[in-house]
């Protein structure tokens, strides 16, 4: 997996990577460049048994300031409707990479997390955050819809529809409070914590049926479109899978020596 990226941060320990953006005097824009990398990366990550899980952490403070207003806002207020549209669909295409990356994703969340950073978090499979941070879907604000990189759709299904269309029509920053007790946060962390105990969830993830994990995001995302009767048939088939893992076997075996078991992700 590459670690060597050139338009945000990313460095691979124990089977954990660690994700920022990189511009921390900015409180971290996305530029179209970082864009295209991150979307890049995600997407080849399904193919990489090296990475088991990712987080997408702070940097400075802060999590992401969104678009940046001078280098792409401004430039998308000259383009033509084909070029805004492929634009679109690539900040699209970020979103659906982290749904289908086939690892989980934690978003460690510090300070500012607005716009497209604050889809980036929604897109990740948990969120933890400290008590200073603000997230907001800041599109309104800029004269632009709240249906973006598919807000209407995943948001709603994380903190409900009626509060989800308050924060995507009104542009207004979500507390850290409220994020919380709407379930957008999965807990809420001190400032100084927030590394290691992200760290300790990744951990405690990594280390378990990998295989597994994979076949769960996928059936979280799947099962968006499907109704009850197909749901409970495609957990049939994905578990049936997983029971012909290494691991099932090993939990097994583990259980009746009544030991710990060590999973090996096969």
């Amino acid at each position: 997996m590459r670690q060597n990226t050139e338009h945000f941060r990313c460095w691979i320990a124990d089977g954990i990577a660690h994700v920022t953006l990189d511009r921390p005097e900015r409180k971290n824009p996305l530029t179209f460049q970082s864009y295209a990398e991150l979307r890049d990366w995600f997407r080849d990550l399904s193919y990489d048994d090296e990475v088991k899980v990712v987080i997408f952490g702070s940097n400075g403070g802060n999590f992401s300031s969104g678009g940046d207003v001078h280098d792409i806002i401004g430039p998308l207020t000259r383009m033509n409707m084909k070029e805004l549209l492929a634009f679109t669909r690539m900040t699209g295409d970020l979103v659906k990479a982290i749904l289908n990356c086939g690892k989980p994703v934690i978003a460690a969340v510090d300070g500012i997390c607005v716009g497209a950073g604050a889809i980036i978090a929604m897109a990740s499979d948990m969120r933890l955050a400290t008590p200073e941070a603000k997230a907001a879907f800041l599109f309104t604000r800029v004269g632009l819809a709240g249906c973006d990189m598919g807000a209407c759709a995943i948001l709603p299904r994380i903190i409900g529809q009626g509060r989800a269309a308050e924060l995507l029509y009104s542009g207004r920053s979500m507390s850290s409070d409220e994020g919380e007790r709407w379930g957008f946060w999965n807990r809420l962390v001190a400032a100084d914590a927030l590394e290691a105990e992200t760290l300790k969830l990744a951990q405690q993830i990594a280390a378990g049926p990998n295989f597994a994990h994979m076949m769960t995001k996928t059936m979280l995302m799947q099962e968006w479109s499907m109704g009850l009767e197909q749901a409970i048939e495609a957990e049939a088939q994905a578990q049936a899978i997983c029971m012909q893992t290494g691991d099932f076997t090993r939990a097994y075996e583990a259980f009746v020596a009544k030991e710990r078991p060590v999973f090996e992700g096969d």
